[in-house]
C-alpha cells in the first residue's frame, strides 16, 4: 500500500503539489480563526445567583433564601445541574446548562424565575446575577499610580482615595465598553465617603436620637420638582435644590429645634471625609 502511494506521488507530482498548497492555505486560514487564550476557560455553561442576607446565620440563609431559590430554579429547560453554597449572610447558587446553550438565553431564563422568587424572600435580601465570567477569565491586571514619585504619608492616603474614585467612576466605565470584557473588579484603595461622628453626650443634651439624625440627613439630601409657572409663551420650572455636595452642606442640615433655635448637625457631630 505504501509502495503504491509513493509511486503515485512520484508520477503525479503536480497533483501532489496542488494538494500540499491547498493544505497549507487551509492551515493558515484555520490559524487566523483559532481562538487563542492565555488561560483556556473549560468551564461549562453556568449562571450564578448571588444572594446577600446581612445578619442571617448559615441555617437561616439556607432555609429562607437558598431553598426558595432552588425550588424556583427546578425544572428549567436544558438544566443539567443545580448546586449551592451557603455561608454567613451569603448564598451562591450555580445553575449549569447543557454545553452549547447560549449563555444570554440561560441568564434570561434564570432572571425570569428570579423575579418570581423575590416575593418569597425576606426583606433586606439582595439578589443579583453573577458576571458572565469565571475565575479563569481574569487575564489582565493594572494599577493606577501617581506620576512624580512617592509622596508623604498624608499624600499617599489622599492618592489612595483619589485613585479609587478615578478607578470606579472613570477607568472602569470606559474599560467595560471594550469588546469581550465581562466586568472590571476594583481592588484596593479607599472608597470616598463622608462620616458623621455623633457625640453621645451632645445627643443626650439636646434630647435627640440617632434615628432623627438619619432621617434629617436623608430628607435633606435630594432635589425635588415643584411644577411650572407659565407666562405667555414661556414656562419656568420650579424645583428645590437640596443635594448635599460638601462637608459644609452636611453640617448645615437642621435636625430639630429647641425654643425656636435650630439644632444643626455641626452642633452634635463632627463631619469628616
Amino acid at each position: 500500500m505504501i509502495d503504491k502511494l509513493i509511486a503515485f506521488a512520484l508520477r503525479q507530482k503536480f497533483v501532489v503539489l496542488i494538494g500540499v498548497l491547498l493544505l497549507v492555505l487551509f492551515g493558515v486560514y484555520a490559524f487566523t480563526k483559532l481562538p487563542i487564550d492565555a488561560f483556556p476557560d473549560v468551564t461549562n455553561v453556568q449562571v450564578q445567583v448571588i444572594a446577600k442576607a446581612p445578619g442571617m446565620s448559615p441555617i437561616e440563609v439556607e432555609q429562607l433564601v437558598t431553598f426558595p431559590l432552588e425550588v424556583e430554579f427546578m425544572g428549567l429547560p436544558k438544566k443539567t445541574e443545580l448546586r449551592s453554597v451557603t455561608k454567613l449572610g451569603l448564598s451562591v447558587i450555580t445553575v449549569v446548562f447543557k454545553d452549547g446553550t447560549d449563555i444570554y438565553w440561560c441568564r434570561q431564563t434564570v432572571l425570569e424565575r428570579l423575579i418570581q422568587a423575590r416575593e418569597k424572600l425576606p426583606k433586606g435580601v439582595e439578589v443579583t446575577l453573577g458576571p458572565i465570567a469565571t475565575g479563569l477569565g481574569e487575564v489582565y491586571q493594572y494599577t493606577i499610580v501617581r506620576a512624580g514619585g512617592a509622596a508623604d504619608e498624608k499624600g499617599r492616603l489622599n492618592d489612595l482615595m483619589e485613585f479609587r474614585t478615578l478607578q470606579d467612576w472613570v477607568v472602569r466605565p470606559i474599560l467595560r465598553t471594550v469588546a469581550g470584557v465581562a466586568d472590571i473588579n476594583s481592588l484596593g484603595g479607599y472608597p470616598k465617603q463622608y462620616d458623621v461622628l455623633v457625640d453621645p453626650n451632645k445627643l443626650k443634651k439636646y434630647g435627640l436620637t440617632l434615628r432623627q439624625i438619619f432621617e434629617a440627613i436623608e430628607n435633606n439630601n435630594g432635589n425635588v420638582g415643584g411644577g411650572y409657572i407659565r407666562h405667555q409663551q414661556e414656562s419656568y420650572a420650579i424645583r428645590g435644590l437640596g443635594l448635599l455636595q460638601s462637608i459644609k452642606d452636611i453640617e448645615e442640615v437642621v435636625v430639630s429645634s429647641k425654643n425656636g433655635t435650630p439644632i444643626y448637625i455641626r452642633d452634635i457631630a463632627d463631619v469628616k471625609l
